[in-house]
């Protein structure tokens, strides 16, 4: 009787596993692993292991040796040194193998910086631990990074006992809470109700994030609401001197 789970479509790879993957080829495009090597079992094992809840990874074909190094040879599809010797690569890679190429192919430092942590976060979690913190919230928009990332970053933005200390060391320098980008004070806009209010925002670099990093106060910015959002609007988020250009030029053209 044949074995329907292998019959069904896997889902689609998510960015952190397209970054591993990448990571991998980037090690030695010229004479990549083979589908038998003991660094695509490691890969293998280490996707399943991440996708261990994802619906549909129950598949016996999902994420195996055979896929993870089909994988490899789509970003060979992608490669422009293949491309001018006339070898392809797989041509089935879809439109988000591009995107990630296209983002990280060229700095491969950073993508195996990158790799790195998520393969540290993976091994260091349980698996109900690593499925909590790979979904998103509600309206949340994943960073290029991906979710792992995303969830690092959001952790850090909640530490409550580091939010408290940033606004206290703000308040003790300026006098009152305001956002970094904007100016917006909630108090001096809406009173008493409004005194307190800030939201902070986690300003390092998502790909040095390690899971042993450490948040220091130097690290979070104060935002209202509006400018925080705007930060995350989209999967590049801006950092706070782009989304400071932004306001700065918008407000010119109002003048």
């Amino acid at each position: 009787m044949p074995d329907k789970t292998a019959s069904k479509r896997n889902p689609p790879w998510t960015t952190d596993e397209l970054i591993l993957a990448l990571d991998l080829y980037l090690k030695n495009p010229l004479f990549p692993p083979n589908k038998d090597s003991k660094e695509i079992q490691e890969l293998s094992d280490l996707l399943n292991r991440l996708g261990s809840k994802i619906p549909g990874s129950k598949n016996t074909t999902y994420r195996n040796t055979n896929g993870v190094h089909m994988k490899l040879m789509s970003f060979r599809h992608l490669d422009p040194q293949f491309e001018s010797r006339g070898k392809m690569g797989l041509q089935r890679g879809g439109k988000h193998d591009e995107i990630i190429w296209n983002q990280f192919a060229s700095h491969p430092d950073k993508c195996r910086q990158m790799a790195k942590a998520i393969r540290e976060i993976i091994v260091a979690k349980t698996t109900n631990d690593l499925f909590e913190d790979y979904r998103l919230e509600d309206g949340e928009m994943e960073a290029q990074e991906g979710r792992i990332f995303t969830h690092m970053h959001r952790r850090r933005e909640r530490n409550q006992k580091l939010v408290e200390q940033k606004k206290k060391q703000f308040l003790t320098k300026h006098g009152r809470l305001f956002c970094e980008v904007c100016g917006f004070c909630f108090k001096q806009h809406y009173g008493k109700r409004g005194e307190g209010i800030i939201e902070c925002h986690d300003t390092k670099p998502l790909h040095s994030l390690k899971l042993s990093h450490k948040t220091e106060l130097s690290d979070l910015a104060l935002l209202c609401s509006n400018c925080h959002r705007m930060i995350h609007a989209v999967k590049q988020w801006l950092t706070i001197e782009e989304l400071q250009d932004i306001v700065r030029e918008t407000r010119s053209k109002d003048i």
